[in-house]
């Protein structure tokens, strides 16, 4: 019986927050405004900002307090990040100890003078990468009020995401490079240090204008508002007219983002694609031989942002600029951070990935923290779909790719579950695939569970849904299962919550009473429901689909095949029986998932042949 699955009065976990009570249907996220001026020496890679911010307090508690992340301030010997690096059991190899060998002049600081309140003092200690401000008067639900601040800040050597002269000889990469606002949601403040993960922050408009030396070249998030003030024209040729005086004052605008990236370097080649009706691409990069693949890659790009348009939903932003710089690949707001050395479809790929994070935290700003494989494990199954058709290609799903990367820790005895707070799992090795392949597997394999058609429709209806806003699993999960009416809170409660693993087989085959009695057997504690293809010695064959009871409902038949629906399995019953009608000379085979979309850990037992 096929049940459509809406769960009436259904209530989201409670979260306490300030003596609150918040229900995620009452949804609503904080806003800001900013407004910064800096004044960047590149003699000696410091700058002095100002900083004004208004702050909207669209939740319904009372704030006496604000936090702000002090990212820079990670880059000193002793720092968190630092000694977690050095202490870990498989560092990051491109920060390792290198923080702790810092001299003054390399290291990165933020150094705030003035911080007021609507014009009143307030009161703040800076712990590490976090500002803990006491404010001069509560904000109350629905009120506003405006920050200002005053801070220097110097430039560390690249070492991770941010910094100055990385390995291929950018000048600046301007990640997490200015005091921010934490972000206040149901769950409270999110003022977490900077350990080399992960961001979260509120929804904003930014207004970012930048002086520095006259023969730097910024690219940024946002849009350029004084091109020709300045004597840059985004065109091919990049510069146009002569520039006056020693500096220059680049001035960008950026609506509805949540954070605000630039680079510089006097030596970018600037070239700029359109995508035939979509944003138009700008490309800065080094000219030299090891970035000659650049000549290619906006060709390419279009490709894939047409692809992924179609197929994730529209990009709303005018711009996307991909940038070299950086220490491998970083996602920003409308640009990303990559490095450029690289063969072709290397190069494609950073950029394909990168790309998609404008949908998988660009535009779904989940808070990474808690949830980074809904950002880089939806990117990373986007990114495979995307990548095969940009290069004519098969999806490798199940070899090198997520699924082997899936597999390789469930069987590692390092797995920790999804749902660990992304600075705290034990190894790297374990937070990154969990993010990237996990995370990827967890939506190819709900295609498995309700269908791929399902699937498809329920990632674009996500993101039409919640856009420009911050989801969390608990939203995915409702729109996926109004959009297949099948019951999903068990799916990820295994997969998230647990390392759990599938192993299911093929038990006992025989003849039975004039037909095929079949034995199933659940070797793993994650349940599943079971797709069985059954080959006959004709060539033909059927499948025999077993929903989960606690589905309730089953998914459509997506193949040309005979499908027949047995009785539901409930997840308690280790075995499961099932017959073929004729005798046992007419099977060829009778195989647990033909696919390949069940991450099933051990596919040795899956098959049955008659020999």
């Amino acid at each position: 019986m096929k049940y459509n699955f809406i769960k009436k009065g259904f209530f989201p976990l409670l979260f306490v927050v300030t003596g609150h009570f918040s229900l995620a249907q009452d949804y609503w996220q904080q806003r800001v405004e900013y407004k910064m001026d800096i004044d960047f020496d590149v003699q000696n890679h410091q700058y002095q900002g100002t900083q004004s911010i208004k702050y909207t307090n669209n939740s319904p508690d009372t704030l006496y307090n604000v936090f702000y992340h002090l990212y820079f301030n990670a880059f000193q010997p002793e720092s968190m990040m630092d000694v977690r690096s050095r202490t870990i059991e498989d560092p990051d190899g491109r920060v390792r100890d290198r923080i702790q060998k810092l001299d003054n002049s390399q290291v990165g600081y933020h150094k705030v003078g003035k911080l007021e309140q609507d014009g009143s003092a307030v009161d703040f200690i800076i712990e590490g990468t976090v500002i803990e401000v006491e404010l001069a008067k509560p904000i109350p639900p629905g009120e506003e009020t405006t920050l200002n601040m005053t801070f220097e800040s110097q430039v560390p050597v690249q070492i991770r995401r941010s910094g100055r002269n990385n390995a291929e000889g950018i000048d600046y990469s301007m990640a997490q490079w200015f005091p921010k606002l934490a972000e206040y949601d149901e769950r409270g403040w999110h003022a977490h240090p900077y350990i080399g993960r992960e961001f979260y922050a509120p929804w904003g408009d930014y207004e970012v204008n930048l002086t520095i030396d006259k023969n730097y070249i910024v690219a940024a998030t946002g849009v350029l508002q004084n091109a020709d003030e300045i004597g840059y024209g985004y065109q091919e040729n990049g510069i146009e007219g002569k520039r006056k005086g020693k500096t220059l004052t680049w001035k960008f605008k950026a609506e509805n983002v949540h954070d605000f990236v630039w680079a510089a370097d006097p030596d970018y080649k600037h070239v700029i694609a359109n995508v035939p009706g979509g944003p138009v691409l700008h490309f800065f990069y080094q000219e030299t031989p090891e970035t000659k693949e650049w000549e290619k890659l906006p060709e390419l790009t279009i490709k894939a942002f047409q692809y992924i348009e179609k197929n994730f939903g529209e990009y709303p932003f005018p711009h996307y600029s991909i940038i070299q710089g950086g220490d491998g690949g970083m996602e920003y707001p409308m640009a990303t951070l990559i490095t450029g050395h690289r063969s072709l479809r290397s190069l494609v790929g950073v950029t394909v990935h990168e790309a998609l994070h404008s949908w998988y935290q660009g535009l779904l700003a989940t808070n990474e923290s808690y949830f980074a494989w809904m950002d880089e494990g939806y990117t990373s199954y986007a990114t495979s779909l995307t990548m095969a058709h940009v290069f004519d290609g098969e999806v490798d799903w199940f070899n090198n790719g997520s699924y082997g990367g899936y597999f390789a820790l469930a069987k590692s005895g390092k797995e920790e579950p999804m749902s660990t707070h992304s600075d705290q799992y034990e190894t790297n090795f374990a937070y990154g695939r969990a993010a990237y392949s996990k995370g990827a597997v967890s939506i190819a394999q709900l295609g498995y569970i309700i269908g791929e058609e399902a699937r498809n429709k329920a990632l674009l209806r996500y993101f039409n849904e919640w856009k420009f806003k911050h989801p969390d699993l608990n939203d995915f999960v409702r729109v996926a299962e109004k959009t297949s009416g099948l019951e999903l809170d068990w799916y990820y409660d295994y997969w998230v919550n647990s390392t759990k693993t599938i192993d299911y087989g093929v038990g006992k085959v025989e003849e039975f009473d004039g037909n095929v009695l079949v034995e199933l057997v659940r070797e793993g504690a994650l349940p599943m429901p079971m797709d069985v293809v059954v080959t006959f010695k004709d060539g033909s064959k059927k499948i025999y689909y077993a929903p989960l009871s606690i589905m309730r409902g089953e998914k459509p038949n997506e193949t040309d095949a005979e499908r027949v629906i047995l009785p539901d399995w409930k997840w308690t019953h280790p075995s499961y029986n099932f017959q073929i009608e004729g005798n046992l000379d007419n099977i060829q085979s009778i195989e647990i998932d033909d696919t390949g979309l069940l991450a099933d850990i051990n596919r040795q037992n899956n098959k049955w042949t008659n020999k």
